[in-house]
């Protein structure tokens, strides 16, 4: 067993932000698993495509036989678990390929995991880990105060909540059943670069550039904690390598903001950064626009990230601020980039209005 670790949904958000940043450190080989669905972007990845210690494999999480095959060929100790179907709009409309993703590709992959674990001799097996990556909406919604902590009860409120919390209690299952090593994080709302153009973010950025509405659900006045996805990924490091076997992680950064305030934060940077505003836009923020509120709207998320902290000496880099800036510039600065996702499968199009019917 060397050290190669297996990154699934690595062409994804997050998964790319993780194997940019370990590509570049000597210690590990990487192995990215994605089939490519409609968020996953290959550029994302252009730079270390063509590294020695990166492997790319096509396959789907849900194909047994081929999760089976990629454990025998490359022996990896560990698995760090990122593959998911992860838009709550997306899951309002079409809740089925979440539950399908989402709960059974978990169970597949788990269950293929094990049977190699259960293979291994003797002294690897204290070496291998099962990282499953998961999200503060498995535990619903907050009032006005307190925070999600790892022994909060889990009150998932969308489709795509509850299929996460599923596999949550999947993962969790596998290790006090089978004994299979793993350690589980739920992280806040992720933001930063080669993040698909359909999250709030991206999607009032890339919209504001071209003159289009920015929409905001409701009154805007939803609140989350946004994490910077450079220090998500650095937290992803630490938890599989250091954290403790069958523990959970919250990983959140304290920056609660409202979603309205974002978008004005956001008008205001590109004010500064792109002042050649797009024709008949005299400000940015002329351009927010207040719609139909997505059903079932959680109000509140806000994440108690002070265990892995304490255990694990991990903090978050970058505040709100100067992550938002950072993102900015470099969406301004890789037009082609949004471009190719935009002329493709994905176009701004509004999702989650099933549920009004």
């Amino acid at each position: 067993m060397q050290n190669t670790v297996f990154i699934t949904g690595g062409a994804g958000f997050i998964g790319s932000a993780l194997i940019r940043r370990r590509i570049a450190a000597p210690d590990w080989q990487i192995v990215n698993i994605d089939c490519l669905s409609y968020a996953g972007n290959l550029d994302s990845l252009a730079a270390v495509e063509k590294h020695p210690r990166y492997v790319f494999a096509q396959q789907d999480i849900r194909d047994a036989e081929a999760m089976a095959a990629l454990l025998r060929q490359h022996s990896p100790r560990g698995i760090i678990h990122l593959a998911a179907e992860s838009h709550v709009d997306r899951s309002i409309d079409g809740p089925a390929a979440f539950v399908d993703t989402n709960i059974r590709g978990t169970f597949v992959l788990l269950e293929a995991a094990r049977a190699y674990w259960q293979a291994l001799p003797q002294e690897e097996r204290g070496r291998f880990r099962f990282h499953h990556v998961s999200t503060d909406e498995v535990f619903g919604s907050l009032g006005e105060t307190g925070l999600f902590r790892e022994d909060s009860p889990y009150q998932p409120n969308s489709p795509y909540a509850a299929s996460k919390a599923a596999s949550d209690h999947l993962v969790r299952a596998w290790h006090h059943t089978y004994g299979l090593p793993v350690v589980l994080s739920n992280c806040s709302n992720n933001y930063g670069p080669c993040q698909f153009p359909e999250k709030l973010i991206p999607l009032a950025l890339l919209n504001a550039r071209e003159g289009k509405p920015l929409p905001v659900y409701g009154d805007g006045r939803q609140v989350r904690d946004w994490l910077y996805v450079e220090d998500h990924a650095r937290a992803l490091q630490v938890v599989f390598e250091n954290g403790q076997d069958g523990a959970n992680y919250n990983i959140g950064s304290h920056n609660e903001q409202r979603n309205i305030d974002v978008v004005r934060l956001l008008c205001e940077l590109l004010e500064e950064l792109a002042p050649d505003k797009p024709a008949g836009v005299a400000r940015y923020e002329d351009l927010i626009t207040f719609v139909t509120d997505r059903p079932g709207h959680d109000t509140r998320y806000a994440i108690d990230a002070s265990r892995i902290g304490r255990e694990l000496g991990w903090r978050p880099q970058e505040t709100f601020a100067s992550g938002l800036r950072k993102t900015v510039r470099w969406y301004l600065d890789n037009e082609t980039w949004w471009r190719r996702v935009r002329d493709g499968s994905y176009r701004g199009e509004r999702l989650g209005l099933q549920g009004d019917a």
